[in-house]
C-alpha cells in the first residue's frame, strides 16, 4: 500500500487505484533519480541498438535461407523437367522405331501378296512385277 501513498498525486479514480499495482508505477520512480535515468536511457539505447542489429541479422539470415530454398526449388524443377524431356524423347524414339518396323513388315507383306497375285496372272511379265514393286 506504500505505492498508493507515494503516488497519491496522480489523478485517478478509486476503482482504478485498486486495480493498479505497484509495478504499474515503477516507471514513475525513475523520474525522481536523474542519474539513473540517463544510465537507463543509455543502457536501453544500447540494448535497443543491439536488439535492432540482431533483428537485422536474423532478417538477413532468413532472406539468405529463402533465396537458397528458391534456388534449390528451381534446380529441382529444372532437373525434373530434364528427366521428363529425356523420358519423352525415349518414348518418341521407341515409337518411331516401332512404326518403322511395322512399315517394313507391311511393305514386305504387300510385296509378297503382289508377287503371288501377279505370279498367277499369265499376262503379267516379270518386268511388270518388278516395276510395281519399285513403285512401292
Amino acid at each position: 500500500m506504500a505505492h498508493v501513498r507515494r503516488f497519491a498525486g496522480i489523478p485517478m479514480s478509486k476503482s482504478m487505484r485498486e486495480i493498479c499495482k505497484e509495478e504499474d508505477y515503477v516507471f514513475l520512480a525513475k523520474e525522481g533519480d536523474p542519474g539513473t535515468c540517463e544510465q537507463d536511457v543509455d543502457l536501453s539505447q544500447d540494448e535497443w541498438r543491439g536488439r535492432r542489429e540482431e533483428r537485422i541479422q536474423r532478417k538477413l539470415e532468413r532472406e539468405q535461407r529463402e533465396q537458397q530454398r528458391l534456388r534449390e526449388v528451381e534446380r529441382e524443377r529444372k532437373e525434373k523437367d530434364e528427366q521428363w524431356r529425356r523420358h519423352v524423347a525415349e518414348l518418341a524414339s521407341k515409337q518411331e522405331e516401332t512404326l518403322r518396323d511395322r512399315a517394313l513388315r507391311l511393305r514386305d507383306f504387300r510385296k509378297k501378296v503382289l508377287v503371288e497375285e501377279l505370279g498367277r496372272d499369265p499376262a503379267c511379265t516379270r518386268e511388270m512385277v518388278h516395276q510395281l514393286l519399285m513403285r512401292m
